[in-house]
């Protein structure tokens, strides 16, 4: 691509270009780069909540481009295909600013940043490219989590480890206790004893399961989530790769450091072993997911990983939040046992001091938070400005309920995802089966869809097409049952109607239409359903390929079945319930948090080391640094639990949460909801008794 103006004409625009930004913002984006694009040290930076964090990462790409570094040699990677969508678009505009684009340079330029996405689709990429040259297949299939599950549970039952006389682990925690081995890099011993230890007694047998699935996998050409860092990072220890791709990307960046599993960690430095053109950004106070594999060591350890030291920039100021808010979060991250020390600050008006909400128990908390949102909406804030956040899914059950009663309409995250769908998992398999007819999950599940198939039927088939090695001649030789017949036919002639890369994007109507008639017969609900698959269709049209449309979708799907096909609701205004971890990146105008006590936040499942104890206090922070004016953190004294043995129910009492100790109860209002009520602010006595209603019942029976 070439520039309208050489490096050595762009200071000016440059300038103007960057004037926008704050002087650590500006360090960061100018860090080391000389007149060829290239950079020295690397660079991480330390990017506090609402602190222009992605604004300064697409400001150093557009820089960078500017400067005369080649896009298509910048690898940009980021959390989400959502995330890398707005970095393009953010990259293009300011690009045009510096260049003083108007022949469409910008555009150009946004085009040739090829290189920017997940670590996983950007691992799918590279391992289809490498893939002669490490023994893969390059018409390989890509499992989401719930088909590597079900291939795991295949292997669980063909090595019998389902029938042991005493339970062994579920196929979903078999995938689990896997996922933690491969990202954490860490012994299958050391994983049980510390997260899964009620499975360590079958140490044996895991590891025999676990060969099993790998072998199963390689069989049948496919890979797994965890397959997608694994075999990069592997593909790493090859020199001649890791210098080659090392080479071919002189500038990586990284959004959200502290998100980075060790897999991931090690894949970047085997790329930059100098950390020349390395820039990574993220903060240590938002690291809250270790239950993903995630280690904060990672961020907090990287400057000493290199020789000169990585070079730290801190963005403090936060363009977010009240200064109030500000404070009493800096002063609960600041009791942290480590971290990069940052005291973000607001150059907003103070707005008022954040509330802690004392109330009677998890009824009262509902209630009060439905009048609270209620009368901030008549004050003229929307639904969609607010938010209430929890610790854990079910924690706003209570919640729900009332919110349904009083017919406020909202939107819940962190509920069913996309994939999990049914019908969508259906359609999902037969592209798979299409583009890889060894993938006996997808296979199994595409089989069945047929009428008068059942699993005996289908494993046949799929059995045939691995023996044989020849899907044609398995497929011409099969004999449905009479039922599915037609269906069969029809499937066999769309496996040769949508080969070829120009069979794409028309081959997901053709599949779509010869799936209609399972869905009709599957679903009472089908006419809902098919919505969805209508909405697919349209994302499956912005994709090149089948298998890119697959591989990005199984990486990042949409959050729920919602998120692509607009919102559920027939109102345009709704509240926001999320998760805590779901919420992170997000912001409201006014945010509440349920359940800060002791057993919610921490969690009591996240107390056994300093570690969890300290990744739930940055769960907090993050829950707090949502809010732009409002922030009320609810405290309910009072909690109703079921007893499991058969007890009946009983209430327990609750503490506020131990990261607000009391020395820090200054920076907050307290409140207690129901104020009472009367001119005494005592609540009035009921009145004397004026009727003998006992001597009625009795009197009923006379």
């Amino acid at each position: 691509m070439s520039h309208p103006a050489s490096p050595s004409n762009l200071p000016s625009a440059v300038t103007q270009a960057l004037s926008s930004l704050n002087p650590e913002q500006r360090a960061a984006v100018e860090h080391g780069v000389d007149d060829e694009g290239l950079t020295g040290l690397p660079l991480l930076v330390i990017a506090g909540a609402g602190t222009g964090k992605t604004n300064t990462l697409a400001h150093r790409v557009a820089y960078l481009i500017a400067r005369g570094a080649d896009p298509q040699a910048i690898l940009l990677l980021t959390f989400s295909r959502r995330a890398a969508l707005e970095m393009g678009r953010r990259v293009e505009r300011i690009v045009g600013k510096m260049l003083g684009d108007v022949s469409g340079v910008a555009q150009q330029a946004k085009a040739a940043l090829t290189w920017s996405g997940t670590f996983h689709s950007m691992g799918a990429r590279l391992l289809r490219e490498y893939a002669e040259a490490i023994g893969l297949a390059p018409a390989l299939s890509i499992h989401d989590r719930e088909d590597s599950a079900d291939l795991m549970n295949l292997v669980r039952q063909e090595l019998g480890l389902a029938s042991k006389e005493k339970r062994f682990p579920a196929k979903a925690t078999c995938l689990s206790i896997y996922s933690r081995v491969v990202n954490g890099q860490a012994p299958l011993a050391d994983v049980l004893r510390d997260v899964f230890p009620w499975c360590a007694m079958w140490e044996d047998e895991l590891k025999r399961l676990f060969a099993a699935y790998v072998a199963a996998k390689q069989k049948q050409a496919v890979l797994d989530y965890d397959d997608l860092l694994l075999y990069w990072a592997q593909m790493m220890q090859v020199s001649e790769i890791a210098a080659h791709l090392g080479g071919r990307f002189t500038h990586v960046l990284v959004d959200e450091y502290q998100d980075t599993n060790r897999l991931q960690a090690s894949i970047l430095l085997a790329m930059k072993p100098d950390g020349r053109g390395l820039t990574v950004v993220g903060d240590d106070a938002q690291a809250i997911y270790s239950f993903r594999g995630a280690t904060v060591r990672n961020i907090l350890e990287l400057p000493q990983c290199f020789d000169p030291p990585a070079q730290v920039i801190t963005l403090s100021r936060n363009y977010r939040s009240t200064p109030d808010i500000l404070a009493a979060s800096n002063r609960i991250i600041g009791l942290a046992a480590e971290g990069y020390a940052k005291e973000l600050t607001s150059e907003r008006k103070p707005g008022g001091k954040p509330a802690i909400v004392t109330v009677r128990d998890e009824m009262d908390q509902a209630r009060y938070i439905v009048d609270g949102v209620l009368e901030k909406r008549e004050e003229g804030i929307k639904l969609t400005k607010q938010a209430v956040l929890f610790r854990a899914s079910h924690h706003s059950a209570q919640l729900e309920i009332e919110l349904t009663r009083r017919n406020v309409p909202f939107v819940k995250f962190g509920g069913l995802k996309f994939l999990e769908a049914a019908h969508v998992k259906d359609l999902l398999s037969v592209l798979r089966w299409l583009e890889n007819p060894g993938d006996r999950v997808a296979g199994f599940r595409v089989m069945q869809l047929m009428p008068g198939v059942g699993p005996k039927t289908a494993m046949k088939l799929l059995d045939a097409i691995i023996e044989t090695g020849d899907v044609d001649a398995a497929c011409a030789a099969f004999v449905p049952p009479a039922a599915a017949r037609e269906d069969w036919s029809a499937l066999v002639a769309l496996r040769q109607s949508t080969r070829g890369a120009g069979a794409w994007p028309g081959a997901f109507e053709q599949v779509r239409r010869w799936y209609e008639p399972q869905l009709e017969r599957k679903y009472e609900d089908a006419e809902i359903r098919a919505a969805d698959l209508l909405q697919m269709e349209k994302i499956a049209a912005g994709f090149p390929s089948r298998e890119r449309f697959l591989t990005e979708l199984t990486l990042d799907p949409p959050d729920a079945t919602s998120d692509e096909s607009g919102v559920p609701l027939l109102d345009e205004d709704y509240l926001i319930l999320s998760t805590i971890h779901s919420a992170k990146g997000q912001e409201w105008d006014s945010v509440s948090v349920l359940n800060v006590v002791d057993g919610c936040i921490p969690s009591d499942m996240a107390t056994g080391s300093k570690e969890e104890i300290e990744e739930e206090r940055r769960l907090l922070y993050v829950a707090m640094t949502r809010a732009k004016d409002a922030l009320q953190l609810v405290v309910p004294q009072r909690f109703y639990v079921t007893q499991q043995s058969g007890g009946g129910d009983r209430h327990i009492y609750a503490q506020r949460t131990r990261f607000i100790p009391t020395p820090v109860l200054s920076l907050f209002k307290d409140r207690v909801w129901p104020v009472a009520q009367g001119d005494s602010g005592v609540v009035k006595p009921p009145p004397a008794a004026v009727v003998d209603l006992a001597a009625r019942m009795r009197d009923m029976w006379k």
